[in-house]
């Protein structure tokens, strides 16, 4: 039978049989039209027989050979394994079996009339299980390569490549060539069976690799129709939704812990494991051709952009470590620190209290021991990493590129988008409408008008706007926490003004109340992301995108605005609000009309949101962890612990696969939206943690080997897919990049003290406003603490207990003048020196970097003049060849037909012989 030949159901009637009905029966889960038995699949050519029976498929028993992937006569290769349960073994037997059951038969028949071949067996060790292999023939592969324009070698790349002068380095980190040997280059074409001798085929069998067979098949399986009403239904996915499938996966090629019994497997999946999955790999090079030619340029391209990130990150953790180091042993030498600790001048302010009524005085030097953990992190070395951060993010995307396109090249996706990439059969189910092509005046079939594209536009965009909302409305009740349990923590904390309490020195009102919100906050948003990942999904399947790209990125772009929310709100408000709009003791400023703005420590909110940062990197990495790894492990540790006790028989290599865990719908989209979420932790706000890049590191070279262990031992294997580039995760981090400068100039500006401690130091410690003869940091805390007459109090905001002693005022964090002056509690000129001197930081520092990045931008080419020759010269080597052998072709034509005109010319004119 043709493979390319589209089916026609045709409804026969039933003759003589009244047990059956001959109309259509309406499917009670999605509402189709379920065919009965005795209608029939016919392919539009030939013959149309009176009745004809649906094609089934072939029945086999499991031949004891555990690592087989052929049929049971050894020659066939199984591409491709669906699974099903026999409705006639089920104890519990319902109404819709027998309408699955039609559905099944019908869509299997319909995959033979397209040119696959079946083989059904029974599970050995559930008997109800039926696995059902498909092979596809030579004709099929060759018919739909060329379908898919997929790219195929012409002849072995003659190019020479020239190696890195860092190349002797690098050996000493790849994997050994003697056993994962280097994949042969080619020039390569779309495939055309008219062409089909120009292309390298030493070996029908090996000329489609599996990864590309198995890609083919998916294509098939993605497409067969099963029934049909006014809407085509089709396609394996519906089926694995509807439950009449219970699985549908390509084989692995072998055990994970041995070789291959067969000597003809090449053991791909076990050489995976030893020479990358195995933790013992952790400082090798990733062997990126192999994993593409398994897994396909999907799996490949991201773990080539994550090892390309876990490299950048070396050099920003080295530069992380060395900050965070110069401000720990220049910790001691911290004038301001000093003056908070030392019992003459910190114990002898006296603080007003931090909310109304149950807070009480406190000695400024209880906050020694923060103020001593604040020097590390606020240092001029924090200036420096930020300055460096922002250029580094610049390079680590622009060589990214460059990598980028070196791999298209490599891995023929330079053309992918433009050639390869099919309309996803989601879409194609529901073109009903017709319209006129503007470019070539023909009617096509969309799945909706303009009018429908426009409210589905509008509806998806005022989903997505409510639920972001909805986030903020959570980050809104952390803070309504916040501010309510502060006034809890202030009242039963042991806190007195004289008091030598030890556990004062760590457990103050600010620092309770900034680990318990913290840890609310991570647990809200580990909730949140569960539900926000299905309300996603839900809103990209109603937008209905063309192309499994244009869904992936419009989902890409709908998650990561939840995520960026719902994990950078939090820090977000402690950076750029908190502590920043409180008034001040005799006029506090109340949130929403009852609850006062929560203050900063007289150190700043700095190491509240490294606290915070620290909490939510952490607690995340653990949390994705154990999500991604131990779960399905002890899943499968499950599965195959009841396996064992219910038989100890040779299991074949496919219900070996079958009880591994599925690996889910958006394959790698989570690894994505992880790893991105922690770039923008490391850039975001790394002026307040330093030592972010070398978290994120240690994490990510755990997480490359997690993952190839998750993928080559505990999922099946997922169906291989092209990609062109990492997708809408580029422009997400580009836009990633330009905030973050922003955000970090602005934390040094606003959220430390780096900046009032300069304007102190060059300008109020001396002559006129100071009283020092030089330069100094002496005095600081005096200066930039406020007076506040405690006579000055409202009723509703006066402490309850009375201030020790005979003091009549108390000190609070700000730049006003004291009472008594002509503008007292107004800002004083200390303010506004200091308001000009951020806001001058902040447009010197972002238009300093932003040149940078830009010159950056434009001296680094995105695709390197060594890639663009060679896809130059390939195009036109691929040209000429193809060229020449058509030449050849039409030569060898013409000159059959020019040898019989001169046969027949010789034949008319030569005289007759008697």
């Amino acid at each position: 039978m043709q493979a390319d030949n589209p089916d026609v159901l045709l409804d026969l009637e039933e003759e003589g049989e009244g047990d059956e009905e001959v109309d259509e029966e309406v499917d009670e889960e999605d509402g189709e039209s379920v065919l009965e038995l005795n209608q029939v699949i016919i392919p539009t050519y030939g013959t149309v027989p009176d009745q004809q029976n649906l094609h089934t498929p072939e029945w086999a028993d499991f031949d004891n050979k555990p690592d087989s992937l052929f049929f049971s006569d050894g020659q066939r290769r199984i591409d491709f394994v669906l699974v099903y349960e026999d409705e006639t073994k089920m104890t519990h037997k319902r109404s819709n079996h027998k309408k699955q059951k039609r559905k099944r038969q019908v869509y299997e028949s319909n995959l033979i009339n397209n040119g696959l071949q079946l083989e059904a067996t029974r599970s050995v060790l559930d008997e109800k299980t039926i696995f059902v292999k498909v092979h596809a023939p030579w004709e099929v592969l060759c018919t739909y390569a060329e379908v898919m324009h997929i790219k195929l070698p012409l002849q072995p790349n003659d190019l020479k490549t020239r190696e890195s002068a860092f190349n002797w380095f690098t050996r000493l980190f790849r994997v050994n060539e003697n056993i994962i040997k280097p994949e042969q280059e080619f020039f390569t074409a779309p495939f055309k069976r008219e062409h089909l001798s120009n292309f390298y085929i030493q070996d029908k069998d090996t000329f489609f690799n599996p990864a590309t067979r198995s890609r083919i098949v998916h294509f098939i399986l993605s497409r067969v129709k099963y029934a049909t009403k006014n809407v085509k239904k089709f396609g394996i996915n519906k089926l694995l939704d509807t439950g009449i499938y219970k699985a549908a996966f390509p084989l692995h090629d072998s055990s994970f812990r041995h070789l291959s019994t067969d000597p003809e497997c090449p053991s791909e999946r076990y050489l995976l494991y030893r020479e990358w999955a195995h933790p013992k790999n952790i400082l090798k090079l990733q062997p990126l051709d192999f994993i593409r030619k398994y897994y396909g340029e999907k799996i490949g391209i991201y773990f080539a952009w994550l090892g390309f990130y876990t490299n950048m990150l070396i050099v920003a953790a080295v530069v992380g470590v060395g900050c965070f180091l110069y401000g720990f042993f220049m910790k001691d030498n911290c004038t301001w620190s000093q003056e908070v600790c030392d019992p003459s001048i910190g114990g002898n302010i006296i603080m007003c209290p931090q909310c109304d009524k149950v807070c009480t005085y406190w000695n400024l030097n209880i906050t020694c021991e923060s103020s001593k953990k604040l020097c590390i992190f606020d240092s001029f070395g924090t200036l420096v990493f930020a300055v460096f951060m922002g250029i580094w993010v610049t390079l680590f995307l622009e060589f990214w590129k460059r990598r980028q396109a070196e791999l298209e090249y490599e891995w023929d996706t330079v053309e992918y988008l433009e050639q390869e990439e099919q309309i996803r059969p989601e879409y194609e189910a529901q073109c009903t409408h017709v319209v006129v092509n503007e470019i070539t005046q023909q009617e096509e079939h969309v799945p909706y008008t303009a009018c429908g594209k426009c409210m589905r536009i509008t509806l998806c965009t005022s989903a997505v706007l409510f639920w972001i909302l909805l986030i903020i409305a959570s980050v809104i009740g952390i803070i309504v926490y916040r501010l309510s349990v502060f006034l809890v923590f202030s009242a039963t904390l042991p806190r007195h003004v004289n008091g030598t309490q030890a556990i004062r020195k760590y457990l103050t009102p600010q620092t309770a109340t900034s680990v318990t919100a913290s840890i609310i906050s991570f647990i809200v948003i580990m909730v949140l992301n569960i539900i926000y990942e299905k309300v996603a999904i839900l809103i990209t399947d109603f937008e209905l995108p063309r192309t499994q790209t244009e869904y992936e990125n419009s989902l890409t772009t709908k998650m990561f605005l939840f995520q960026f929310v719902n994990y950078y709100s939090s820090c977000f408000y402690i950076a750029f609000f908190k502590g920043k709009f409180v008034g001040y003791p005799g006029n506090p400023v109340y949130w929403l009309g009852k609850y006062r703005n929560e203050e900063c420590d007289p150190g700043g909110c700095l190491l509240e949101l490294t606290t915070q940062l620290a909490i939510i990197v952490g607690g995340k990495a653990i949390w994705n962890n154990i999500q991604e790894v131990l779960l399905p492990w002890v899943k499968n540790l499950i599965g195959r612990y009841c396996a064992d006790a219910r038989s100890e028989k040779i299991v074949p290599r496919w219900e070996q696969d079958y009880h591994l865990q599925p690996i889910g719908k958006l394959g790698l989209f989570y690894e994505y939206l992880e790893m991105v979420i922690q770039f923008g932790f490391v850039t975001l706000f790394v002026a307040s943690f330093p030592l972010a890049p070398l978290l994120a590191l240690i994490n990510n070279m755990l997480e490359i080997r997690l993952d190839a262990w998750k993928l080559t031992t505990q999922f099946r294997r997922m169906v291989p897919q092209k990609a062109q580039d990492i997708g809408a995760w580029q422009p997400i981090m580009q836009g990633i990049a330009i905030l973050a400068v922003v955000t970090n100039a602005m934390i040094i500006a606003f959220t430390s003290d780096m900046i009032p401690r300069l304007v102190y130091y060059w300008s109020f410690s001396v002559p006129p406003y100071g009283s020092h003869s030089s330069y100094t940091m002496k005095g600081y805390i005096n200066n930039t603490l406020s007076v506040f007459n405690i006579s000055d109090f409202k009723d509703v905001s006066k402490p309850l207990s009375p201030l020790f002693g005979n003091y009549t005022t108390c000190r609070y964090r700000d730049f006003r003048y004291p009472p008594g002056h002509q503008h007292q509690y107004e800002h004083n000129i200390y303010y506004w020196h200091v308001i000009a001197a951020k806001l001058a930081f902040i447009i010197v520092m972002e238009h300093v970097i932003y040149f940078v990045k830009f010159i950056i931008s434009y001296i680094i080419p995105d695709v390197s003049q060594e890639i663009k020759s060679k896809v130059k010269r390939e195009k036109y080597l691929t040209q000429k060849i193809l060229h020449e052998n058509d030449l050849k072709v039409v030569k060898k034509t013409i000159g059959k037909i020019a040898d019989k005109i001169i046969e027949g010319v010789d034949s008319t004119f030569r005289p007759k012989t008697e």
